[in-house]
């Protein structure tokens, strides 16, 4: 494989290419090993190392379909059958010798599964009486079993085996002739029986009369091999003429969910902490799904292509709060979207090159660390995805490297604009104008069961909007004018896995912003400690539990009038007086390798960072498909 398949399906962490938001589905991989090797691994969207696409078997079955019909070509050429009018028609099933071996078909009896290697003694079997398993019956045994003593003509696997519990039918004794008959052929001279110089031929005439014997026995089961080489042939054919693409794969997710809240009491004009409204919101069911086309010119490339549709949006305003949000909210009014259009490219041995016009931020830049991310089969609130100060920008479209610097340590870097093709006003969009953020992310790998990532961002928002869509992310009173503000950004995420079922971790991300053309910042802070369970009851499902403070303003010191915290009370400095603290709990049953099944709920105390709100329980229950 050659690059990563970032944003193939889902954003995964570093130590597990599992789960990702927009990619295949993958296992478990510390994040040493994203080394120059791992670049040519498919792994997390987050990384930017090229795949190698897996062709259809069309190659397998050609192969098949030339060895059996050269098999039958040089036997029909030089030894000729025996003729038996009267041969009745032999059944598959009618045992010859009981050679014990796990082979499913003919093709795979006659081509071992494991190709001799030349350099391994044991890889090559020149006896049958080496084939343990094998035990003589009858004279078509014994006279194969000197075959291939002479000619070599049978392989086993490397520990001299053919595993397996069932007796091998004459179909398949046929197919082990046909395996002799052309080691045997290859040995011939390719006209007459002896060669130009007058030697003597390599096969006597003894050989030629028990194969003639053999064939004779077998005719009927050796006419069959003829008939699955044209039933191989018209497969190949189909699949030839209705193939996808030889460059190109698909990739699906669809989410089918059930989600509902309580009604909680709400103080939104918090002065004297009496609640003002009630939050109703209805019990829903909704959907979203995903197509991603991943297309690869080189091999050491990657073109995606994403499409989404959905309708689950945001709760925030019914509730009054935006800390009851759904990692999995995708709401397009059903109407087809492009999410992700991005090239990658190797642009030397450890170092990969994403660029494009959606998909491009930090979210699907950066290397995933925690086991918890993931839209369809991690967290299921929006804020247990990962660290918040990574959505700051609601980049779209952009530039971004990935740099493998050692086995332990890489470097990603990012440029993202909100609305990179907008040209009317510089000061709303364009690549350099509106939202937009710079940032980096340094990956380590201290130990082999510890990720840790560090980040930084620099971001720029014309409407003192953060961007990151969770807790205190509006900077500036609602009843003041809007001010472009700058942030610096810096945090770090930390995953330890314990062991194979059990991985610790947690995050904290403080932010500082400051006015263009006003006096003092803001400043917010936020964190978050989980257990993850991998395997829990059952190998491939995965329980969570999170315990964190969504992004809260500790410190805002803008002129009076201009402060959020104390908005609706003249707008004076200060911070956030109350913290929330959200709860959450998931359970994910992996029912097949492509159907997950995921309840899960999650509690905020004083949500919106007040103490006079009443709690707010979020619950749903999350079907993924994926394909």
């Amino acid at each position: 494989m050659s690059l990563l398949m970032a944003s193939v399906l889902t954003t995964v962490p570093i130590s597990a290419v599992n789960l990702p938001e927009k990619s295949v589905i993958l296992p478990e991989n510390p994040v040493q090993q994203s080394t120059q090797d791992n670049l040519s691994q498919v792994v997390s969207p987050a990384e930017i190392t090229p795949p190698e696409f897996v062709q259809p078997d069309i190659t397998t079955s050609s192969a098949i379909k030339n060895k059996y019909e050269n098999i039958l070509r040089k036997s029909r050429d030089k030894i000729q059958f025996i003729s038996s009018p009267n041969l009745p028609e032999l059944k598959d099933t009618q045992p010859v010798t009981e050679v014990v071996q796990n082979q499913e078909s003919t093709e795979e009896f006659s081509q071992s599964p494991h190709p001799p290697d030349s350099d391994n003694p044991m890889s090559q079997v020149t006896s049958v009486s080496q084939l343990q398993d094998v035990q003589p019956s009858d004279w078509a045994f014994g006279a194969l079993q000197s075959l291939v003593e002479r000619y070599g003509c049978i392989a086993g696997y490397p520990d001299g085996t053919y595993l397996g519990n069932r007796s091998i039918s004459r179909y398949e004794f046929a197919a082990g002739l046909n395996a002799c008959l052309e080691k045997i052929n290859d040995a011939m001279p390719a006209a007459g029986y002896a060669y130009a110089n007058n030697k003597i031929n390599t096969v006597n005439n003894e050989d030629l009369i028990l194969l003639q014997r053999l064939q004779g026995e077998f005719k009927a089961e050796l006419q069959q091999l003829q008939q699955r080489v044209e039933v191989v042939e018209k497969h190949t054919s189909e699949l030839q003429e209705n193939r996808f693409s030889t460059t190109t794969r698909l990739f699906g997710q669809a989410i089918f969910s059930v989600q509902g809240t309580n009604s909680p009491d709400v103080d939104l004009f918090p002065r004297d902490g009496l609640p003002e409204r009630q939050g109703k919101t209805n019990l829903t069911f909704t959907s979203s799904a995903q197509l991603t086309l991943a297309t690869s010119f080189t091999g050491r490339d990657l073109l995606l292509t994403g499409l989404s549709a959905g309708n689950l949006g945001s709760n925030a305003s019914l509730l009054s709060t935006n800390m009851g949000r759904l990692g999995f909210e995708s709401n397009t009014d059903n109407n087809l979207v492009v999410s992700d259009l991005s090239y990658r490219f190797l642009a030397s041995h450890n170092l990969g090159i994403v660029v494009g016009t959606a998909g491009v931020n930090p979210i699907n830049t950066f290397r995933g660390i925690s086991p918890l991310e993931g839209s369809s089969d991690g967290a299921i609130s929006l804020f247990g995805q990962r660290n918040p100060i990574l959505s700051i920008g609601n980049g779209t479209g952009g530039i971004g490297f990935d740099w493998q610097i050692s086995d332990r340590i890489s470097l990603q870097g990012v440029y993202s604009a909100e609305i990179p093709n907008f040209a009317g006003d510089n000061k709303q969009g364009g690549l350099f104008g509106g939202r937009y953020t710079a940032g980096a992310q340094l990956s380590l790998a201290p130990t082999n069961n510890i990720d840790i990532g560090v980040h930084y961002l620099y971001s720029h928002s014309p409407d003192g909007l953060l961007g990151g869509g969770i807790g205190d992310s509006q900077l500036i009173s609602p009843f003041a004018d809007p001010t472009a503000f700058d942030t610096q950004a810096i945090g770090a995420t930390v995953a330890w896995r314990i062991n194979p079922n059990l991985h610790l971790g947690g995050w904290g991300g403080f932010t500082s912003s400051k006015p263009s053309n006003l006096s003092g910042s803001v400043e917010t802070t936020n964190w978050m400690v989980f257990a993850a369970f991998p395997n829990l009851l059952r190998p491939g499902n995965l329980g969570g539990v999170l315990v964190g403070q969504p992004p809260k303003i500790t410190s805002s010191t803008l002129p009076d009038g201009f402060n959020f915290p104390n908005f609706s009370d003249g707008g004076t400095a200060g911070g956030r007086s109350d913290t929330s603290i959200h709860v959450e709990v998931f359970y994910r049953a992996q029912l097949s390798d492509n159907i997950a099944l995921t309840p899960g709920l999650f509690v905020i105390f004083n949500p919106d960072h007040n103490a006079a709100n009443d709690a707010l329980i979020v619950g749903t229950l999350r079907a993924s498909f994926r394909f």
